[in-house]
């Protein structure tokens, strides 16, 4: 009867795996793939319509018919505020030249009218709580300048925040090159009016 027994286990130990089924492997799982990145330089600009704080609408469309356009996705923290003072400088010094400037804040609309006047802001604004603007320029970087060209071409894409002036000047070159006209060293001629804006707070 033992001997009965034992043979049986040893059919089991030795069969087993030849009787069994093979283990099945997982199927593997289809890899979900990243949406394309379209917003890239060499693309044309994604469609991007937004209201003002007066409910106007601003179609970034109509603005690259015109002429280039410098799209800033900005917040007012500390380091976008320092850095807003050259993107502020490269709106005044290429205005002249066709060079529309458009800032867009992910605050609430009441802190930005506020932080507007403070800053005397010289150019196109717009608010978005929501922050979906990022979404159709496919970036999660704040800061983001985007730098559009005449019909809409997109030039360059400048992401992260830079309070040393040095990223807004690469932008400064960058426009005056599509411009076709001398570059202003921003960096330099903010420099230059921090004292005497100093002297004017005294």
């Amino acid at each position: 009867m033992k001997r009965l027994a034992l043979a049986l286990v040893a059919l089991a130990i030795l069969g087993g795996p030849a009787l069994a089924e093979e283990p099945k492997e997982k199927a593997k799982e289809p890899e979900k793939k990243e949406a394309e990145k379209t917003v890239v330089v060499g693309a044309k600009a994604p469609e991007f319509k937004i209201k003002d704080s007066q409910g106007k609408e601003i179609n970034l469309a109509d603005l690259t018919a015109k002429g280039p356009v410098l799209v800033r996705l900005t917040c007012g923290c500390s380091g976008c505020d320092k850095e807003l003072a050259y993107f502020q400088e490269i709106a005044a010094e290429y205005k002249a030249e066709g060079l529309i400037s458009l800032a867009v804040f992910r605050e609430p609309d009441a802190k930005v009218e506020t932080y507007v006047k403070e800053k005397k802001l010289n150019m196109l604004y717009a608010v978005d709580s929501d922050g979906k603007s990022w979404g159709v320029f496919q970036t999660k970087t704040m800061p983001t300048n985007i730098l559009i060209a005449k019909g809409g071409k997109i030039i360059s894409i400048a992401a992260g925040c830079d309070p040393s002036g040095l990223l807004a000047n690469r932008v400064s070159e960058q426009v005056a090159e599509t411009l076709k006209t001398t570059a202003v060293d921003v960096k330099k001629t903010v420099n230059e009016k921090k004292p005497e804006e100093k002297k004017g707070e005294k």
